[in-house]
Formats: C-alpha cells, sequence, structure tokens
C-alpha cells in the first residue's frame, strides 16, 4: 500500500457515498418547496424584464392602454384581432386564432410565418424567453 492509496479519497460507489448522496438528495428534495415560490417570483420578474425589453416599445398590459400595437392585458383566452379599439392587420383580424399558451409560443417565434402579413415583425428567439414572457402575460390575464 502507498501513500496515495491511503489518502485517496473514496469513490462514488464506495457504500458510505452512496447513503450520503441519497441523503442529501432526500434533503434538497424536501426543502425545495420552500425555495419554490421564490423561484417563481424570479421567474415572474424575468417575463417582466423581458415584456419590458422586447414588447412594452409597442404593447401595453396595463387594461384600456393601447400603444401602436394592441394591449395585451387579458390576452390568454382571446380571438386575435378581436380586441375592441385596437388597430389590426386584416391577416391577424382573419387569423382565426385564440391566444394561449402554444399559440403565443409559435407566434412569438416566428410572428409572420405563424400569420402572414402581421404587421409585428420582431420575434423572440428562445424558448426561454418566449415562456418567461407568456408566463407573464398569463398572470396579467383575470381569471
Amino acid at each position: 500500500m502507498n501513500c496515495i492509496t491511503i489518502f485517496a479519497p473514496p469513490t462514488l460507489e464506495s457504500g458510505h457515498n452512496k447513503k450520503l448522496a441519497a441523503g442529501l438528495l432526500i434533503v434538497i428534495l424536501r426543502l425545495s418547496p420552500l425555495f419554490f415560490p421564490f423561484a417563481v417570483a424570479a421567474q415572474q420578474d424575468d417575463g417582466e424584464r423581458l415584456f419590458r425589453q422586447r414588447c412594452a416599445t409597442c404593447h401595453s398590459v396595463d387594461p384600456g392602454q393601447n400603444k401602436m400595437a394592441p394591449n395585451l392585458h387579458g390576452i390568454i383566452g382571446r380571438a386575435a384581432g378581436s380586441l375592441e379599439g385596437a388597430s389590426y392587420s386584416g391577416a391577424m383580424r382573419s387569423s382565426r386564432m385564440t391566444w394561449d399558451r402554444q399559440s403565443l409560443d409559435s407566434f412569438l417565434a416566428a410572428p409572420s410565418q405563424v400569420v402572414r402579413g402581421t404587421r409585428m415583425t420582431a420575434g423572440v428567439p428562445t424558448a426561454a424567453q418566449r415562456a418567461a414572457i407568456i408566463r407573464y402575460l398569463e398572470s396579467q390575464s383575470p381569471d
């Protein structure tokens, strides 16, 4: 036996480390609900930040306030092109879409491919950013 063998740390295959890893996993899983509300709040903040950066120049979520593009307050469950007082392209008015997570995700990924002739040209290329924005929009929709 040489000194390297004597001072080498135990491997993951050793029974002691397997028990330690299993115990640590149980502790983490039991504590995770304590941190979940903070994770949800962080995601909400991320969605709001992304909305402000990518969408708020043209869109508002404040009830009744239209900018150059339609208001997105309460968009979940709304028929596309149907908000009173908003200016829509003919393509959007005739799209027959209802906004939900899936339709918003598709549209935000590639607006002009989903609704040919839409006035919205800027998309959100990453799925994680789209998901955060959609979660934020869901939080702005009345139940």
